[in-house]
Order: structure tokens, then C-alpha cells, then sequence
């Protein structure tokens, strides 16, 4: 999934490709790919990205498209995992809070 509101955000900075390659220290072509969502952002890179373009996170972040399931016990998985997925704390009960206003 291309990270639409990743390239806009960093298209009105100024920035190139190459300027966050450089910054995250990869090469273009790689970090072309994580634009492109061929290759999955870090929570890590989404943070330090978010700080380089003065951004919050939130303004910028795109989710993968892989589905996840949250457990009751906070762990995550649907029986085949390939990939961990961590979400802010503030995100979870956010989501947790929406869904008991719709229960209600």
C-alpha cells in the first residue's frame, strides 16, 4: 500500500527521496520501496520520520494491510505470523473506548 500521506508530508518539507534515504541512512531505491509499500516501515522508522518532517505520527503513519488480532492478554497473531506489530498504548485504548461506546 503506497504511503500516500508519508509523500505529501514529505513533499511539503521539501525533501527528496534521497534527503530521507540519506537521513535514515539507506539507500534511495530502499527507501523508494518503503514509500511504495513494498517493503514495511518500522514503528521505529515511522517515529524517527514523523520527527524528521515535524509531523506527528499520527499525521503520516499509514497501517500495513496485514489483518491482526489482539488478544485479551495483549498478544497478537492470527496462526500464521510473519510479521510483529506493536501499537502505542493511547492507539489500543482508543480503539478499546470506541468499541464499549458502540457496545452501548
Amino acid at each position: 500500500m503506497v504511503k500516500t500521506k508519508l509523500i505529501e508530508a514529505r513533499r511539503n518539507r521539501g525533501y527528496s527521496q534521497e534527503y530521507m534515504a540519506n537521513f535514515l541512512n539507506m539507500d534511495v531505491s530502499n527507501y523508494n520501496r518503503r514509500e511504495n509499500g513494498q517493503i514495511k516501515i518500522s514503528t521505529e522508522h515511522w517515529q524517527i520520520i514523523a520527527k524528521e518532517l515535524k509531523v506527528p505520527l499520527e499525521n503520516i503513519y499509514e497501517a500495513e494491510e496485514n489483518l491482526i488480532f489482539i488478544f485479551n492478554d495483549n498478544s497478537t497473531g492470527n496462526g500464521n505470523i510473519v510479521n510483529n506489530y506493536s501499537l502505542p498504548q493511547e492507539v489500543l485504548d482508543s480503539f478499546k473506548n470506541r468499541v464499549y461506546a458502540l457496545e452501548e
